[in-house]
C-alpha cells in the first residue's frame, strides 16, 4: 500500500487531471456544438453523432481498458490516455470532413476510458485496495465541477479564437494531465496488489462465488447502465427540457449548471461526515434522490422553486452515485482484479448512454419537454429499485471497515 504522503499526492493529482479530462472530453461538445453546426454547415444530428460514437468506442474498449490498469498500472495506461485526448482535440481542431470528424470523436472516447473516473478508480483501488473508498469520493470533488466551470469557459474560448482555436487551447490542456499522470506510483497493477494481501481489517468481498456473484454482477451492471442513460440524456438536454417547459433560456441555463454545484456539495458532504456509511446505504439513499429530483423537474416550468430542486437535488444523486460505482466493487468483488471485471460491468452503460441524447431528442421532437421529464422519472424510479434490491440482498451480510 502507499504511505499517506503518496496518496495524499496522488488524490490532489488524480483530481486535477479529472477537473480537466471530463471538461476536455465529455463536456466538449456542450461548449462547442452550436458553433460546430452552424461553421460546418451539417445537420445537429450529424455533429451529435461524433459523441456517440466516442461513447460506444468507450463501451467497446471498457473491458480491456480494465485489464490494461490491471495488468501494466495506472500509470502507463492514463498517459496515454492524455496523449490520445490531445490527438483527438488536434484531430477535432484540423480534420476536415466527416470522416475525419469521426475518427477524431472515435479517438476521444478511446482517451476518455483511459483518463476519466472508470480508469483512476481501477488505479486507486490497487494503490489503495478496500481503503481506496475515501480517495475515489476526493477526486471527484473537482471532477464534480468540471462542466460548471468548462462550460463558460469553452464558449468564451470559442468566441475570442473559434471553436477550431479552443480546440488546440484543449488539446494543450490535455497534454498537462501528463504530468499529474506520471504522479501515480510505478506498477500500481494486479502484480503489486496481488503481492500485497488485504489488512486484517479490511472485510471479505460480499459477493464470493456462485449465484451471489452473478446477482451482485447484474444489480451493479444495471445501477450503472441507467445511471448512464439518464446522466448522458440530461448532460445534452437539461438545459432544452427546462427551457421546454417554460423557462427563459438564460435562466435556463444558468439553472441546469447548478447540477455541478450539486454534484459537487454532496461529495464533499460525504467525504467530511459519510466515512461510516457502507457503499450499499449510500447507493440506495443517492438512487431515491433521482425520482425524487425528477418529479420536482415536472413542476419546474411553474415554480422556480422547482427547477432549483430539479438541478440541485439531481446533481446531489448522480455526485453520490459516481462515488458509488467506484467503491461498491470494493465491497462486492475482488479488488485485485477490479479494471477487468469493472469494465466487463461497465460496458453496457457506455453502449446505452450513446443512444439517451438521440432518444431524448426523439421523446422532446414527438411528445415535449414534458414527456422527457416522464422519462427521467421512470428511468430514476429503475435506478432507486435496482440499488433497493442490491441493498436487500446484501445489506444484511454488510460489515465495512472505514
Amino acid at each position: 500500500m502507499a504511505s499517506s504522503g503518496v496518496m495524499r499526492r496522488l488524490v490532489w493529482c488524480l483530481g486535477f487531471s479529472q477537473f480537466i479530462c471530463w471538461g476536455i472530453s465529455y463536456y466538449m461538445l456542450g461548449a462547442f456544438g452550436e458553433a460546430m453546426v452552424r461553421d460546418l454547415g451539417w445537420a445537429r444530428m450529424l455533429v451529435h453523432g461524433g459523441f456517440a460514437l466516442a461513447l460506444l468506442v468507450m463501451g467497446g474498449v471498457s473491458g480491456i481498458a480494465g485489464r490494461w490498469v490491471d495488468q501494466r498500472g495506472g500509470r502507463t495506461v492514463m498517459v496515454a490516455g492524455s496523449l490520445l485526448l490531445a490527438g483527438g482535440c488536434l484531430g477535432l481542431a484540423l480534420g476536415q470532413g466527416v470522416a475525419a470528424y469521426y475518427l477524431a470523436w472515435a479517438v476521444v472516447g478511446l482517451a476518455m476510458r483511459l483518463t476519466l473516473y472508470d480508469a483512476a478508480f481501477a488505479t486507486l483501488a490497487h494503490v489503495a485496495g478496500q481503503g481506496a473508498r475515501r480517495p475515489m469520493a476526493q477526486i471527484t470533488l473537482l471532477g464534480g465541477l468540471a462542466s460548471t466551470a468548462f462550460w463558460p469557459l469553452g464558449h468564451a474560448l470559442a468566441e475570442s479564437l473559434g471553436w477550431r482555436g479552443a480546440l488546440l487551447v484543449y488539446a494543450a490542456l490535455a497534454l498537462l494531465t501528463v504530468p499529474l499522470h506520471l504522479a501515480i506510483p510505478r506498477g500500481a497493477g494486479a502484480a503489486e496488489s496481488a503481492a500485497d494481501p488485504l489488512a486484517p481489517t479490511a472485510p471479505p468481498p460480499l459477493a464470493g462465488a456462485g449465484r451471489d456473484r452473478v446477482w451482485a454482477a447484474a444489480l451493479f451492471a444495471a445501477v450503472t447502465t441507467l445511471v448512464n442513460f439518464l446522466n448522458a440524456g440530461m448532460s445534452a438536454h437539461m438545459v432544452g427540457m427546462l427551457a421546454g417547459l417554460g423557462l427563459a433560456l438564460p435562466l435556463a441555463v444558468g439553472i441546469a449548471s447548478l447540477r455541478g454545484v450539486g454534484q459537487s456539495g454532496a461529495r464533499l458532504v460525504e467525504v467530511l461526515f459519510g466515512a461510516r456509511l457502507h457503499p450499499l446505504g449510500l447507493g440506495a439513499f443517492a438512487a431515491l434522490l433521482l425520482p425524487l429530483a425528477c418529479l420536482a423537474g415536472v413542476w419546474a416550468g411553474q415554480v422556480l422553486a422547482m427547477a432549483l430542486v430539479f438541478a440541485l437535488v439531481y446533481g446531489a444523486g448522480n455526485g453520490l452515485l459516481t462515488i458509488t460505482r467506484g467503491t461498491l466493487p470494493l465491497v462486492l468483488f475482488d479488488h485485485r482484479t477490479y479494471g477487468a471485471f469493472v469494465g466487463r460491468l461497465v460496458a453496457p452503460g457506455f453502449l446505452l448512454s450513446a443512444c439517451a441524447p438521440v432518444v431524448y431528442a426523439a421523446v422532446m421532437d414527438a411528445y415535449g419537454a414534458g414527456a422527457a421529464i416522464w422519462l427521467s422519472v421512470a428511468v430514476a424510479v429503475l435506478v432507486f429499485a435496482a440499488s433497493l434490491a442490491l441493498q436487500w440482498r446484501f445489506g444484511q451480510r454488510a460489515k465495512w471497515a472505514p
